[in-house]
């Protein structure tokens, strides 16, 4: 039987073919190796680094009571996304939540463990921020992201954050990939509207 360390080298799809047929240690390795792009992709969903944690452990406790429906002919990563997304969305919605509040910035601990989001939303041919602009404009464009409709808020965060192609986006969410591009064109003009000025 594998240990841990011989589970690290092999490929998802050989570790859960593992855990498919029951090895504890296979899955404990996909949660190593997913448990922090899965907090942080909910976290910027919810907003919230406890119901974050709470929900990343329900996504990973749902692909453990499904993993003998996972099909290979899928990434691993593009499943466990979208398991996660569903249940962050899922949330959001039961709490009416489609528009957060974001009187105030993220606890210094929650930033600390999750990395500033940057997107790229300017032409690559202008100069860049310094670094304080560049942390003003990271701050603005958390707390626009916050306030998008959840289901463009998460192909924004798969696309820019994550950064993910549009046709693994439409895998993760389950969705047409037309409409992922209208959902990510959608969200990146809210976006602009909600940053326009910021540079005056």
């Amino acid at each position: 039987m594998q240990t841990l360390d011989e589970l690290g080298t092999l490929p998802d799809a050989d570790v859960v073919r593992l855990a498919q047929q029951g090895r504890e240690l296979a899955f404990r390795e996909l949660v190593r190796r997913y448990e922090r792009p899965v907090f942080s992709l909910v976290f910027r969903m919810v907003r919230d680094r406890e119901t974050a944690e709470d929900l990343a452990q329900d996504a990973f406790v749902k692909v453990l009571n499904h993993i003998d429906k996972y099909s290979p002919e899928f990434k691993f990563s593009s499943w466990l996304f979208k398991i996660a997304n569903n249940v962050a969305i899922d949330h959001l919605r039961r709490r009416r939540l489609d528009t957060i509040s974001m009187d105030g910035s993220p606890h210094a601990s929650t930033a600390s463990e999750v990395e500033a989001t940057t997107l790229n939303l300017e032409s690559e041919q202008e100069s860049a921020l310094d670094e304080l602009e560049a942390k003003e404009l990271g701050s603005a464009i958390e707390q626009a992201i916050a306030k998008l409709r959840p289901e463009y808020r998460a192909c924004i965060m798969l696309r820019h954050v994550e950064g993910r192609a549009y046709e693994e986006i439409a895998a993760t969410l389950d969705l047409p990939l037309g409409t992922v591009k209208t959902y990510i064109h959608r969200a990146r003009h809210e976006l602009r509207k909600a940053l326009e000025g910021l540079r005056d």
